[in-house]
């Protein structure tokens, strides 16, 4: 136990400096990406070590603590309490890691600073979440962006619909061959 216990700690002051160099790194209208192990939790930089973001009322499923029960919740919250607040940045980054993540700037026209900022603090104390449509990372694009959008969601439908696809396309391939066994098992027996 005690040499788990000590690469926990490890962990811990890794992702603190990490953390420390982000922070010291981000200036305001920054998207900021928290890792939080199988999904990424996201929100805006607006100075002074705030975050803004969308979060259920005790957290957003910090440090991955995801239950079957949260599956249509966000942190066991029904989807209408979660709420755009301001958080420290280190009561948001918890012992994960954030990264500045301002990737879309490439295919999307990032607004001015001052204005990504002013988009993110109208929004405060607003409510609703869905998964599919207006989670964090759809607001943190909205501020930034002007554009409701989400890569998580995106990949995940597209990742979906290729797998129904496959599967329909086996399925298919499956049925045409059961087909053509079925005749020639037919073309067989009339021939006895």
């Amino acid at each position: 136990m005690a040499s788990h216990a000590g690469c926990s700690e490890q962990r811990q002051r890794r992702n603190y400096e990490h953390n420390l160099k982000i922070l010291e790194q981000l200036t305001p209208g920054d998207r900021v990406q928290f890792k939080r192990g199988v999904y990424s939790h996201w929100g805006v930089y607006i100075g002074d070590r705030k975050i803004v973001h969308l979060a259920g009322e005790d957290n957003d499923g910090i440090n991955g603590n995801i239950q079957a029960k949260h599956v249509f919740t966000i942190s066991g919250k029904t989807f209408n309490k979660a709420r755009v607040v301001v958080d420290d940045f280190w009561d948001v980054v918890g012992e994960d890691k954030a990264f500045i993540n301002n990737d879309r700037d490439k295919k999307w026209s990032a607004l001015q600073p001052d204005i990504i900022v002013k988009n993110a603090l109208e929004k405060i104390g607003q409510e609703g979440y869905n998964l599919i449509c207006s989670n964090c990372e759809h607001f943190a694009n909205f501020c930034r962006y002007g554009l409701s959008k989400s890569d998580q969601v995106d990949n995940f439908l597209t990742g979906a619909a290729a797998s129904l696809a496959t599967g329909l396309a086996l399925a298919f391939v499956y049925a045409l061959a059961r087909s053509f066994k079925d005749k020639n098992r037919d073309k067989n027996v009339q021939r006895l």
